[in-house]
């Protein structure tokens, strides 16, 4: 909620003309200073949050009155006790035998805002999301001034982040509400090239910037940001990072060892939890580790878990029969031997480094990197389901067995999301939907923030975009990922998605919690050395010269051998 100044409450005044249908009582802002207000046209119709007007033919000196009223303009209209205002989501002509043929009706449709409410006889006013007294039929339809545009997307007086201007008018700054819109999670949708993620860098590095000591975990399945956070962020890959295989749960582990399409894959399960118990068991002997299970994220040796699976196919007793110890034993075997699983099934000595862990991915203590960036382009595919899964979990579980006085917020950005949280059930990544769909709906209570960027939102679940509430729209050209984005938007919202299709790049359409309004922004140009590394290939340049030497060529072949990046 923005409040307007004293100075400019004193500048009120009352309408000094009331035309027929319209209360005596009703109210206007006129500020001294800038453009004056024009009367453009008068209501017909009122329903819920939508207004429908008719614009006037000619001003009182002539000008234009349908120019006055452009798609995403604010307008307002007075009512007895307030100044209602509302941006134009349609204009169209009517038939001209609607008035007899004695001309056009222009016809303007207006998606309510908020309003601006006199609180006590002086005439002071609030502008406030929503509306509690609506106008009546007749009542006059008024432009805006750029003074009460400032009142209405005035910085909130709360913790905020300037990200942008407004499109309406580029002189007014674009403010993000901090602790709504991490609070309550957010995404950030549009196609490629819009430049969404030029905006997901600007967002969080605004964040970061006047919060120096957050803590923002990005999932980057493509190496984009990089380069885009320099120093302020701590980089994770496959060289670097450590997540050995026993803090995955059975249903991770049985992802890795198993997979979905061997045949006897649940007998493989059970042998598998009754091997792993096991062996934590015997890792873990004569400390105290509670009640032990399948999923407690305690250390536990490879080479004790195969000796185990070897102790059981040879034991004569058994119904499933030796095959399916064997398939467990090789399959561990030759995972110990992939270089390209080193992170997750490397080393001699197994170690409970947990805290060590997960102090790294969460910045705890932030020692001067608030963010950690997980480049998964080098994990094995067969595995990137699962890293994600664990990453997740781990974000969530520390923050979930944390009191409330140690507990530290933390924001989840995953690019992509359409691939670890996809709208089909067959999609794949059953454990990463299933993780991030709890984050989505109680991680606000234990302090882990989500941000989704994706590019297809139609392919996104429903149920988890819903539980974002607030939503970045950057230009969108394909219909189906209109109306997905349509179904997720609160109604405030629905008026401004005709002009997905024909946003500029840096554009988008800002509703939900996060903003003090809903409004059509630009965000801010990055500095060069800020941006993703998301560019197109640059055609028309690479294919001007023949730059590819052989040599070239067999360091590529090498890298691509050793899985080396």
């Amino acid at each position: 909620m923005s409040n307007m100044t004293a100075e400019a409450i004193a500048r009120a005044e009352p309408a000094a003309v009331a035309p027929a249908g319209k209360s005596e009582a009703s109210v206007t802002i006129k500020p001294n200073a800038g453009p004056v207000e024009c009367t453009i046209g008068h209501v017909i119709s009122v329903s819920g949050s939508n207004v429908t007007g008719v614009i006037h033919e000619k001003g009182t000196n002539g000008e234009n009155l349908a120019s006055a009223a452009q798609i995403g303009r604010v307008l307002k209209i007075g009512t007895p006790n307030s100044m209602v205002f509302g941006i134009v989501s349609g204009l169209r002509i009517t038939d001209p035998t609607v008035q007899g043929g004695g001309g056009e009706l222009k016809i303007v449709d207006i998606e309510l805002l908020g309003e601006a409410v006199v609180r006590d006889a002086s005439g002071a006013f609030t502008f406030q999301r929503g509306v509690s007294i609506y106008p009546a039929l007749g009542e006059t339809i008024l432009t805006t001034t750029p003074a009460e545009l400032g009142y209405i997307y005035a910085p909130p007086s709360t913790s905020n982040l300037q990200v942008g201007t407004l499109c309406q008018d580029p002189q007014l700054p674009a403010y993000l509400m901090t602790d709504e819109l991490l609070g309550k999670h957010f995404a950030v949708l549009g196609t490629t090239g819009a430049g969404k993620s030029c905006a997901v860098a600007l967002i969080l590095r605004a964040i970061l910037s006047k919060h120096p000591n957050g803590h923002i975990v990005l999932l980057d399945p493509h190496n984009e940001y990089a380069n885009a956070f320099g120093d302020m962020a701590e980089m994770l890959n496959t060289d670097n990072l450590q997540l050995p295989f026993w803090i995955l749960d059975f249903e991770e582990i049985c992802g890795v060892l198993i997979g979905r399409d061997q045949p006897d894959a649940e007998i493989q399960a059970e042998i598998l939890g009754r091997a792993i118990v096991e062996a934590k068991r015997k890792f873990t002997e004569g400390a105290a580790t509670g009640r032990l299970t399948v999923d407690t994220p305690v250390p536990y040796n490879l080479s004790e878990l195969i000796k185990i699976l070897e102790a059981g196919a040879g034991k004569l007793d058994k119904p499933e029969g030796t095959l399916p110890y064997l398939r467990l034993k090789s399959r561990i075997e030759a995972l110990k031997n992939d270089q390209r699983f080193s992170f997750m099934f490397s080393g001699l000595v197994v170690r409970d480094n947990l805290p060590d862990i997960v102090s790294t991915i969460l910045r705890l203590p932030v020692t001067g990197k608030s963010m950690t960036i997980l480049d998964m382009s080098g994990v094995p595919s067969e595995v990137v389901e699962i890293v994600v899964s664990v990453m997740c979990r781990m974000i969530f579980d520390f923050s979930l067995w944390s009191t409330p006085e140690q507990r530290v917020p933390v924001l989840l950005v995953c690019e992509e999301a359409h691939r670890y949280v996809p709208r089909a059930d067959n999609a794949g990544f059953e454990p990463t939907k299933r993780v991030i769909s709890r984050i989505a709906k109680e991680g606000r209570k234990y302090g882990v923030s989500l941000c989704l960027v994706t590019q297809r939102p139609s392919e996104l679940s429903t149920s988890i975009l819903s539980q974002c509430n607030t939503l970045f729209a950057l230009r969108m050209s394909n219909d189906h990922d209109q109306e997905f984005v349509r179904r997720a938007l609160p109604e405030s919202g629905h008026g401004m998605l005709s002009a997905l299709p024909s946003l500029h790049t840096q554009e988008a359409v800002a509703v939900g919690e996060g903003v003090t309004v809903p409004m059509r922004l630009r965000f801010s140009d990055l500095d060069e050395t800020q941006r993703p590394r998301s560019g197109n290939a640059e055609f028309s340049t690479a294919w001007q010269n023949d730059i590819m030497p052989q040599d070239a060529i067999a360091h590529i072949i090498e890298r691509w051998r050793t899985q080396a990046r």
